[in-house]
């Protein structure tokens, strides 16, 4: 099946979020029947003609609406009601499921590590359900996202500085577009489906080197400072959970660029290489200021 052959409603959860509200508008760019969805539908801004819907993974009540003559969904891992979906999902007759998961479930410690552990319950509680035939389950596990850069943002704008706990931690940051462009592949041609897919961007930078790159692409000088763990803990504490912001600090303490693995799964999936994490810098420039913005957007208008 491609996408040409795809006329059932595609449900896309998350909307309101980069990936989500990318994907709605591939699908929309393509006569795909999609439905976007948010627990705040009102705050959505979706292509004319594309419908909204109510649907918050924590409040079940607004799953049967959601999923109403829906054929596939772009599924953010939410562990609160997921079984309660999955029964809804098989009600409404729900042949494919995309789960945008986390390459956090392949750690070795995936079970005790708590944002591995939000998507492995999600994994698995779909698994089952696979298992037993209700639909097919594909899915996506990311990396690092290249958006995670934005929480430096506020802090280049004010500043030009930005402390961090490990500056030589590293990441394979991956473009939201090219998530968006991997969810569109498996959703619409059927022998992806079923199957699941290890996500990176195309190299491993360290934070320090991420924060060089956008300053580079910006033309903004962002100096790089490093405060204690504890510091950094105290500072996210008002929106990133005690056991996350932990888990993060682990991960960024044992981490060694040449241990992150890297796939070329975008490539096979689209066709074309993952976008870099300069092309990233250029595409959101102005959120890193005005300083050097007419080199970016000739950088984007040129990147590919």
């Amino acid at each position: 099946m491609t996408s040409a052959a795809m006329t059932s409603t595609v449900l896309v959860t998350g909307s309101r979020g980069r990936v989500g509200s990318a994907l709605v508008d591939r699908l929309h760019r393509r006569n795909i029947p999609v439905r976007a969805a948010s627990a705040s539908p009102a705050d959505l801004t979706p292509p004319a003609g594309v419908e909204t819907v109510r649907c918050d993974l924590r409040d079940p009540a607004t799953f049967p609406a959601a999923l109403d003559g829906v054929g596939a969904v772009f599924l953010y891992a939410d562990p609160t009601h997921i079984d309660a979906f999955i029964a809804r999902a098989r009600a409404a007759g729900v042949r494919h499921i995309v789960l945008l998961s986390s390459s956090a479930v392949l750690f070795p410690d995936a079970g005790s590590n708590p944002i591995a552990a939000h998507h492995l319950a999600v994994e698995r509680a779909l698994a089952a359900a696979a298992a037993e035939g209700a639909f097919d389950v594909t899915y996506l596990q990311p990396g690092a996202f290249a958006t995670n850069a934005l929480q430096w943002a506020p802090a280049v704008r004010a500043a030009g500085a930005v402390d961090l706990p490990y500056p030589e931690a590293a990441g394979d940051p991956l473009h939201e577009e090219d998530l968006a462009d991997a969810a569109y592949a498996v959703l619409t041609d059927e022998r992806l489906r079923g199957a699941s897919y290890a996500l990176s961007g195309p190299e491993v930078l360290t934070f320090a080197e991420q924060l060089a790159t956008i300053a580079r692409v910006t033309g903004r000088e962002i100096r790089v400072g490093t405060v204690t763990p504890e510091a950094w803990k105290a500072s996210v504490e008002p929106y990133i959970p005690a056991e996350f912001a932990d888990a993060l600090l682990d991960h960024w303490r044992a981490g060694a660029p040449e241990s992150l693995p890297q796939t070329r799964t975008v490539e096979e999936l689209t066709g074309r290489p993952a976008r870099t994490f300069a092309q990233w810098a250029a595409d959101h420039a102005a959120a890193f200021g005005d300083a050097g913005q007419a080199v970016a957007q000739e950088a984007a208008a040129t990147r590919r």
